[in-house]
């Protein structure tokens, strides 16, 4: 199942992101005697209350939450592999400091968090970048704490220290690897969470906003026109939750391979 999930993903961004420099329509352009168009042959996924052909829209705005949601996993994973090696191998004082600053942004809950810091500033494809980095880091800096105390108590580990090799090298060269099957699963259940936490923000009106386009703005666009017009909330909608459902599918698959590993071993 898991080179099913995988085929399924990679299929869906290479559509997303090659079609529409193979087809080129304009997601911006207007066209009134085409207002809010039912799925068609001409309009696959029918058109908005501008005219706009949806699936040049979807596509575009699948570029920007997938952008987003890659972008900032893979940074959220990095801090917090940083910060989770310092804290379980250096110890002391410096670990103390780590899981006070952990535990005081887990204090606020995440999403509210983010609706605090987006609505004091004018969000763009960076901003959000930041923002779901500076409130997403936390969980992967506790795994990775808890897995490199138990790494730094191998014996190999303290003949390394009092051999007096380099703290950087042992990092690199021996917690890395072992770490690596955590931040592989850390990054794949990030990038589904950054996208639905933009998706959430868009929807709201805090998140991306025209020209630019993204799942989420275009879930929010097509609210007003529920009623009326299924499709203009119905497919970005339903993107946002097969990428997401493929990636916490893949996730666990690959979770239980690595914890059946490890039993093994």
């Amino acid at each position: 199942m898991l080179k099913f999930y995988l085929f399924v993903l990679f299929t869906i961004m290479i559509i997303i992101f090659i079609i529409p420099f193979i087809i080129v329509v304009d997601p911006y352009s207007l066209n009134s005697n085409a207002i809010l168009l039912p799925p068609s042959l001409d309009y696959f996924m029918g058109t908005d209350r501008l005219g706009r052909d949806m699936t040049s829209r979807i596509l575009i705005g699948g570029q920007t939450s997938l952008l987003i949601g890659f972008l900032t996993a893979f940074i959220t994973s990095i801090i917090g592999l940083i910060i989770g090696i310092c804290a379980g191998y250096l110890k002391g004082n410096i670990d103390k400091s780590i899981v006070i600053t952990i535990d005081l942004f887990l204090t606020f809950p995440t999403f509210f968090l983010l609706l605090a810091l987006a609505s004091y500033i004018e969000a763009s494809i960076f901003v959000l970048i930041i923002l779901l980095t500076v409130t997403g880091w936390m969980g992967m800096a506790r795994m990775i704490r808890s897995e490199s105390f138990a790494i730094s108590n191998q014996p190999f580990i303290k003949i390394l220290d009092l051999a007096k090799v380099s703290k950087i090298k042992i990092f690199l060269k021996y917690f890395s690897p072992l770490l690596a099957p955590i931040f592989l699963v850390s990054f794949i259940f990030g990038v589904g969470n950054a996208i639905l936490a933009e998706s959430g923000l868009s929807f709201l009106g805090l998140g991306i906003n025209p020209p630019q386009i993204s799942w989420g703005s275009l879930l929010s666009d097509g609210k007003e026109v529920m009623e009326i017009a299924w499709w203009v909330s119905f497919f970005p909608g339903f993107c946002i939750f097969i990428i997401t459902f493929l990636l916490m599918k893949i996730a666990n698959i690959v979770q239980s391979k690595l914890n059946k590993k490890d039993i093994i071993l």
